[in-house]
């Protein structure tokens, strides 16, 4: 993934096609434990990525994107 430049919008109306929900972990095991929030601690934010297939077919593919460079 290249670096991702996060500009802020205010009232920006999320696209509702073409976009896939990328989860991002901070490590690669995907597991952490659980805060008082529900959400894994390991767990970081959903990042939009433009996408001609639907949503299902990368979320079975198990996509996502980490903050580590290693283990």
């Amino acid at each position: 993934m290249p670096i991702v430049w996060f500009l802020p919008k205010r009232n920006r109306k999320k696209p509702e096609t073409g976009i896939y929900e990328c989860p991002v972990y901070k490590v690669l095991s995907r597991s952490g434990t659980l805060a008082t929030t529900g959400l894994s601690t390991n767990y970081c934010l959903m990042l939009e990525l433009p996408s001609n297939k639907e949503s299902d077919a990368w979320t079975r593919a198990g996509v996502a994107i980490f903050l580590a460079l290693r283990y």
